[in-house]
């Protein structure tokens, strides 16, 4: 029989593109960025999606995290159909891995996955990338119950935490998350009747709503924020007009819930672009902060302030759910450039507490070297300072501090309710003189 499967060519350069490929090529462009340059998937859409609408562009994204969430169980399914494994950095590899997670990820219709992929491979071998789709439909492949974590990953938080942490974050990370919501005030008992709420002024809303077009919206009264990034500025309580300096503030989800608590309060960014966002939460919220844009590491206050809360820099990796892109990414290289970072800026932050004020030190990281380690260090330089236990009655009721006070959220927790991201929350008191 003749082999009717398209030949390896490249397109001609007036050749039209097939309907749809906007968004798949903007989604390639972004798993390039992430796994060639290691950009961080939001850094990588101001390049990779100029031009696309405001559907496409959501299109590429879901493409591209899809992709970064299930990749290795993709890759599995690709190197179990080839003769000879394909190199990671073929762009082949690459357009069967954007292609297979429209069609067992997202669910796209099969003729368009196919019809859209076969121009991305450009010169490459467009025959092998129609076999192998051609043979994924016919075969009915699926992907697991779970998404497997890459292997570096897995490794190091199975040393620092336990194989169970490693199954629950695979469990968690198998899907996105919930959309988390603050609330400036605690909502009315017959408000948001379909929301769980899981802490006073927070409510959690099953994924798929877009947020703009959520009731109350433009009335300001709530924000999108996880419930564990809520849990450093609970842990301050009520401002009563003290003065409070958030750093590394944008986007603004603890500068707007000081604000709401009574906290005068000083929010700081080095980012011009995220301070325009933080900026526009606040005036969209009525609530006040003033807005400063500087480095930390060279930025003075001027006088100490009543509390600090520093929401430091970080790998991120705690919230993974949600940029599934991280964990592609993060090697132990940059968790040590994180944890230096780390400890210089909550040096310098400690000097800007009034005596006997407080510290909040958070990082959305599930790297003990950013959390447990770097407090330890921090303590063990600043004799004078103490920790300022977390009570469990200041917490969520399926939220405990562990035994030395400090906060550490696991992926696992509230997996009934939606799950949770991964944060290392330490309040400290500074020395009465």
């Amino acid at each position: 029989m003749a082999d009717r499967r398209p030949p390896r060519r490249r397109r001609s350069p007036g050749e039209a593109d097939p309907p749809g490929m906007a968004p798949r090529r903007a989604a390639l462009r972004l798993v390039d960025a992430i796994l060639r340059r290691g950009d961080p998937l939001d850094v990588a859409m101001h390049a990779a999606a100029q031009g696309l609408t405001g559907a496409d562009r959501a299109f590429a994204v879901a493409i591209a995290s899809e992709t970064m969430r299930w990749m290795v169980d993709i890759d599995a399914l690709i190197d179990g159909a080839t003769a000879q494994i394909l190199p990671d950095d073929v762009k082949s590899r690459a357009v069967l891995r954007i292609a297979l997670a429209q069609l067992l990820v997202l669910k796209s219709p099969g003729h368009a996955v196919v019809s859209t992929a076969l121009p991305l491979v450009d010169g490459g071998p467009r025959r092998l990338v129609h076999a192998i789709l051609s043979r994924a439909q016919q075969e009915e492949w699926s992907l697991p119950d779970r998404a497997t974590l890459p292997l570096p990953a897995a490794e190091r938080w199975a040393e620092q935490w336990g194989l169970k942490m490693v199954e629950a974050a695979e469990a968690s990370w198998s899907a996105p998350p919930p959309i988390d919501l603050s609330f400036a005030a605690e909502p009315g008992a017959d408000e948001w009747p379909e929301a769980l709420s899981l802490a006073p002024r927070h409510r959690r809303l099953p994924r798929g709503q877009a947020v703009e077009a959520m009731p109350g919206f433009d009335e300001g009264g709530w924000w999108v924020q996880d419930l564990a990034a809520s849990l450093p500025a609970r842990l301050l309580g009520a401002g009563e007009g003290r003065t409070v300096l958030d750093l590394c503030a944008a986007p603004g989800g603890k500068t707007m819930q000081l604000a709401a608590a009574g906290w005068d309060v000083v929010a700081v960014d080095a980012s011009a672009k995220r301070l325009e966002r933080l900026r526009a939460n606040i005036e969209r919220t009525g609530l006040s902060a003033a807005i400063v844009r500087g480095d930390i590491r060279s930025w003075d206050p001027g006088a100490p302030a009543d509390a600090v809360l520093l929401d430091a820099p970080c790998s991120a990796t705690g919230i993974f759910r949600r940029h599934p892109d991280v964990l592609h990414r993060i090697e132990p290289r940059q968790i040590a450039e994180m944890a230096a970072l780390q400890a210089d800026l909550l040096a310098r932050a400690a000097r800007w507490v009034k005596p006997d004020g407080t510290l909040v030190y958070a990082t959305c990281s599930l790297e003990r070297a950013e959390g447990e380690d770097q407090v330890a260090a921090f303590l063990d330089h600043h004799k004078d300072w103490a920790v300022d236990p977390v009570r469990p009655d200041e917490l969520p009721d399926a939220i405990a501090p562990d035994g030395s006070g400090f906060i550490r959220t696991f992926p696992g927790l509230l997996a009934d309710a939606g799950g949770l991201d991964g944060f290392f929350v330490a309040r400290l008191r500074a020395p009465s003189n």
